[in-house]
């Protein structure tokens, strides 16, 4: 349950503020070790700013749950909920520029539906690529390749709590527990949309799920003009514990105000952000510790096999439309 688990334990947070030290020290902490590397300066105007990797991670991020909306055969929102969160897991204490986020969503999406026992062959899952079977056997290579990096980065925590089964939980309790509600179908769709809106922002790294869920459902039936006090004083109980029902009446304001300042960034900005991260990722950098192991392994242990293709030469119009 979720209440025992490492999601709580360990991923969940108590501010924006704490997200934003994890996310600016991963971004000190890469920078330092490219400098001792000595093929960058600290000055240098390709490395990114953690702002600017926030923006790259919100613009991948997006493409990820593109990706997963066409997805053949249709992916369930279980296992999209939790690629998402494997990816802003991983990205609290990573660099965009060591990491390219092009190969980590997939990676995530792939570990996704390994563990929530979607069953997709690898040949499947890249099939959904729209690039040559050439292209399709590159991108799985790389799949591969990072799969351990990204069960490793996630400290080996890979059950995903999400807002879904609570979701539903709380329809079947309108549905049995509380009869002025006539049918608590009719806000199922307007608190679909809050699910997915809420998924693209902080909020499942700092609230419960039932928390997530719930508030899914009361802003579905404000904007109905539905007054759901009622159903929490007394269903829930919480008639004698107000400040307890202020505080989640708090939460839920503030899950709304992340979904109202959430921007995705603008096309020209993102242009300009690829160029800086592919420089990052460029052959004569080679800020990647990963392909660099991966080569050492090749030569000890592969050098009869044929070589494997670079992570540079599989680039995001490898994609196609989605």
């Amino acid at each position: 349950m979720f209440y025992s688990s490492t999601q709580r334990r360990y991923w969940t947070f108590r501010s924006e503020d704490e997200l934003a030290r994890s996310r600016a020290d991963a971004n000190r902490k890469f920078r330092s070790k490219a400098v001792a590397g000595g093929k960058v300066h600290q000055g240098d105007s390709f490395l990114l700013e953690a702002h600017e990797e926030l923006a790259i991670c919100k613009y991948y991020e997006k493409r990820l749950l593109d990706f997963c909306a066409v997805f053949k055969p249709a992916m369930p929102r279980s296992v999209v909920g939790t690629a998402c969160m494997y990816f802003k897991r991983f990205y609290l204490n990573n660099s965009v520029m060591e990491y390219h986020p092009r190969i980590i969503m997939l990676t995530c999406a792939f570990l996704a539906c390994k563990v929530d026992e979607f069953n997709v062959s690898s040949a499947q899952f890249v099939g959904n690529l729209r690039e040559s079977p050439v292209g399709q056997e590159k991108a799985l290579e790389q799949i591969l390749e990072y799969e351990l990096l990204l069960i490793q980065q996630l400290n080996f925590h890979l059950i995903v709590h999400n807002p879904y089964r609570p979701f539903e939980g709380i329809l079947i309790d309108l549905k049995t527990r509380y009869p002025l509600l006539e049918n608590p179908e009719v806000l199922r769709k307007t608190a679909d949309d809050f699910l997915s809106r809420v998924a693209l922002t902080d909020a499942y790294l700092l609230f419960t799920p039932s928390q997530i869920a719930l508030a899914a459902i009361l802003s579905s039936a404000s904007r109905a003009g539905i007054n759901m006090e009622s159903y929490l004083s007394e269903c829930f109980m919480l008639k004698e514990n107000r400040t307890f029902l202020a505080k989640l009446l708090e939460g839920m304001k503030s899950m709304k105000n992340l979904i109202k300042k959430y921007e995705l960034p603008r096309p020209e900005e993102v242009a300009s952000l690829k160029q800086k991260l592919e420089k990052c990722h460029s052959p004569e950098l080679s800020l990647n510790t990963n392909v660099k192991k991966r080569k050492i392994g090749e030569e000890d242990e592969y050098s009869s096999k044929k070589p494997k293709m670079d992570e540079e030469e599989w680039t995001d119009e490898d994609f196609g439309d989605l």
